[in-house]
């Protein structure tokens, strides 16, 4: 079986990129690996992570361009570039273009840190999620791994991964251990389900294969 190649798209620190660099290393993640990293952030340090993991990192930024649509035609000539077969949105802030979930349908996967649907969907990202959660007072939250289509948070589910929520937590507490337990544990797994096709989808629901 061919490796799968992966564009990485982060915006910011790159934990959940450094998660499957290293899960890649150790062979938790296997036929798999990093063709590109690409930030809409030039000063994010997950670029930082693929230098000196020796991994092609590219960044653009919306500014750089006269308006949006250049900005996403170039975003998606650089993917394009990279021949990848899946793109792995991993602290991903960026709006991405129906163009390039239309072009790489199904082979889009993102990382939210929450149990979807809960605490998911426009406003939802980053430390907020676990801001509302707190503030709810729900006593599990988690994240999950889910295909992205044209609706934010809406794609057929692949993994998920629960963690309780502890008395005294504070956001910053919760979202490390949120990354800790689910997010560094259920990404890669899902990335090398993908990568030896034990993933498919049917009906809007994804399926795990023995």
């Amino acid at each position: 079986m061919s490796k799968l190649k992966i564009a990485v798209l982060v915006s910011g620190g790159g934990t959940n990129l450094q998660a499957i660099i290293d899960k890649i290393a150790s062979g938790e993640i296997t036929n798999t690996e990093i063709a590109l990293v690409f930030s809409n952030n030039r000063k994010a340090y997950a670029l930082e992570r693929a230098k000196m993991a020796g991994i092609p990192a590219k960044a653009l930024s919306p500014k750089q361009f006269e308006n949006r649509e250049a900005f996403n035609d170039a975003v998606l000539e650089v993917i394009e570039e990279s021949k990848v077969d899946l793109i792995v949105l991993a602290g991903c802030l960026m709006y991405i273009p129906p163009k390039l979930i239309e072009k790489y349908h199904n082979r889009i996967i993102n990382i939210h840190p929450s149990l979807i649907p809960s605490f998911c969907g426009k406003g939802y990202y980053g430390l907020t999620v676990h801001e509302k959660a707190l503030k709810r007072g729900v006593k599990v939250t988690g994240a999950t791994v889910h295909f992205v289509d044209e609706v934010l948070d809406n794609g057929p589910i692949i993994l998920q991964k629960a963690v309780m929520i502890e008395e005294g937590d504070t956001p910053e507490v919760l979202q490390r251990r949120v990354m800790e337990q689910a997010e560094w544990v259920i990404l890669p797994k899902a990335i090398d389900l993908i990568a030896n096709g034990k993933i498919s989808v049917e009906n809007g629901i994804a399926h795990i294969k023995e």
